[in-house]
Formats: structure tokens, C-alpha cells, sequence
């Protein structure tokens, strides 16, 4: 007889899978010559990956970054520039993507080729996700962990040129694969410093309590019982983890308790009742008072849709 075993839950693929992450739009561009194109900053995760030929990719507070083909970039809630050259006026980007079908720009030929994704989350829960990542991070095609990357964007790369059937498909998963990697890429380069979300995850001892309180967000957890999961006294791990999350452990307990409720009542169609109790709370009342505080609507009235993000 074999025994069974159960897979430790991975935190990032819980958050992507409670928030219904996903790569909705994949847009493309071909250029040559003198090109820039400006974004809005919006609530959004996106990236862009150079599949051919080289860019520059601007957002405010950072130095302009000259991306070559095999680099990708995620993007959060900032403006951005995508161009041939940073001292260039940029032209507004939407109008050449503005429509149903209308996923491809042309400029003046394709020495350049480059690919973007745009990520949407179940209703309005970005706010968890977006708040943790850094607006803009750019993953070269030599980064570690790389080579994943490289091996997804031959793949996007061949199967647009093959444009056989079921292509669709394969191209959607494909990005979905591409965003999972470009975010592992970017907490292998974070590891170093350990600072944010990403670099939490990778570290032996919070990424332990961090996977626990992922695994089972209904326990009565304490920061005591957290910290004896990481292996280290209460109050070395309280400042740990407030430093790398930027919140303290039970403050995050409660984000994420009240971000998994916000969808399963959008979702599943459940009672109030039965989600406050599945999250961790025993009195309904307590459960809506913390609802109200954080999203600024009663559960009952917490109707928002899948939201869309361009």
C-alpha cells in the first residue's frame, strides 16, 4: 500500500488563484525607426517581453531601461513609455489598440517585436496583489531563472508563426505561463535583500509561516504560534515580517481573510454566515464590521463584477 501525502500550499499560486488571475488581453507591437508610445497608470498588472530587437521602457522615478530581445518587464499601478529612444515625445499608445480585435500596432516595419499581457482579477481584488509587487521590475533575458522565460517566449514566438488550430488557446496559456515565470524571475532577484512580498516568500523561515497561514486562513492564528512555525522568538519575527511585508502578521492574516470572503460571496453565492466562518470569524457581526472597514461596503452589498483591465 502507498501513503498518501498532501503538497504544501505554495502562497503565490493560492493569491493568484483566489484573486482569478489571468492574462485577458495579449497585445503586440512591431516597430522600426522612431517610435514612442505612452500608458496610463491604472490598477493593473502587466508585462512586456521583447521577442526581437531592442526598446527602452520608461515609468516616473526610475531611469530609463533599454530592454534586448528575451527581457520581460512587469508593470503595476504606474504611467509607462515603451519606445525607440527615451528623448523622444511619446503619442498615446491606446488609440493604436483602441477597439475589439485590435491587438496588433504596426510602425513603419519589425525590428523590433515585442509582446505585452494584461492581467484581470476576479471583481475588484488587485488591491492585494498589486499592493505587494513593485510597480516596475525588468527581468533580463541572463537573471536567474531565466531560461524558463526564454523557453515560453520561443514557444509564444513559434506557435504565432504556426498559426495552427487551437492556437488560441495555446498562445493564452502560454502567457499565463509567462506572467507565473516572470514573477518567480523577479523574487529570485529580490531574494537578496529579502525586502517585499516576493522576497518573504523565499525566505526559509517567513515563507514557512507565510505558507501555514496560506494553508489554513481559518485558524485562530497568533503571531507567537507564527513565529514558532519561522523558528524564531515573537517578537524577532513580528519585525521580520513587518519589514518585508510591509505590514505586521496579523494585519496581513486579516487582508487576506477578508480578500479570499470578498470572493467566495462573489463567486460561490454562499450565506454571509457561512463565509465569515470559513475564513476564520465566529460572529457574523465582527466578520461585516471588518468587511465594511476595509472595502467600504457591507458583504451583502459587495456585488462587483470581474474586473477588466487594459
Amino acid at each position: 500500500m502507498s501513503r498518501s501525502s498532501s503538497i504544501a500550499v505554495d502562497p503565490l499560486s493560492n493569491v493568484l488563484d483566489i484573486l482569478g488571475a489571468r492574462v485577458a488581453r495579449r497585445t503586440r507591437i512591431e516597430a522600426a525607426g522612431a517610435w514612442s508610445l505612452s500608458f496610463p497608470g491604472l490598477d493593473r498588472l502587466k508585462f512586456v517581453a521583447l521577442l526581437r530587437g531592442d526598446a527602452w521602457i520608461s515609468v516616473p522615478g526610475h531611469q530609463p531601461r533599454r530592454m534586448q530581445a528575451g527581457d520581460v518587464c512587469l508593470i503595476g499601478r504606474t504611467d509607462y513609455v515603451v519606445c525607440s529612444d527615451p528623448t523622444l515625445a511619446p503619442a498615446d499608445g491606446r488609440a493604436l489598440y483602441d477597439g475589439p480585435e485590435r491587438d496588433v500596432a504596426r510602425i513603419n516595419g519589425d525590428e523590433t517585436v515585442g509582446i505585452g499581457g494584461s492581467v484581470t482579477f476576479a471583481g475588484a481584488n488587485a488591491d492585494f496583489l498589486l499592493d505587494m509587487l513593485p510597480d516596475f521590475f525588468v527581468v533580463p533575458r541572463d537573471a536567474s531563472g531565466s531560461s524558463a522565460i526564454g523557453m515560453t517566449l520561443s514557444l509564444m514566438s513559434n506557435e504565432t508563426e504556426r498559426e495552427a488550430i487551437g492556437g488560441e488557446i495555446v498562445r493564452s496559456r502560454l502567457a499565463d505561463i509567462l506572467l507565473v515565470e516572470a514573477i518567480r524571475a523577479c523574487a529570485s532577484e529580490v531574494r537578496a535583500t529579502g525586502m517585499g512580498w516576493l522576497g518573504a516568500l523565499l525566505d526559509p523561515r517567513i515563507g514557512r509561516a507565510l505558507a501555514a497561514l496560506h494553508e489554513n486562513v481559518a485558524h485562530p492564528w497568533t503571531v507567537a504560534e507564527l513565529a514558532g512555525i519561522a523558528g524564531m522568538s515573537r517578537a524577532a519575527f513580528s519585525a521580520a515580517f513587518s519589514r518585508r511585508t510591509g505590514q505586521p502578521p496579523l494585519s496581513y492574516l486579516r487582508s487576506w481573510r477578508l480578500t479570499v470572503a470578498r470572493t467566495a460571496l462573489m463567486r460561490d453565492n454562499l450565506r454571509v454566515a457561512d463565509v465569515a466562518e470559513m475564513v476564520g470569524y465566529h460572529s457574523q457581526s465582527a466578520f461585516s464590521q471588518a468587511f465594511r472597514r476595509a472595502f467600504g461596503t457591507s458583504p451583502k452589498d459587495d456585488t462587483a463584477g470581474p474586473a477588466t483591465i487594459p
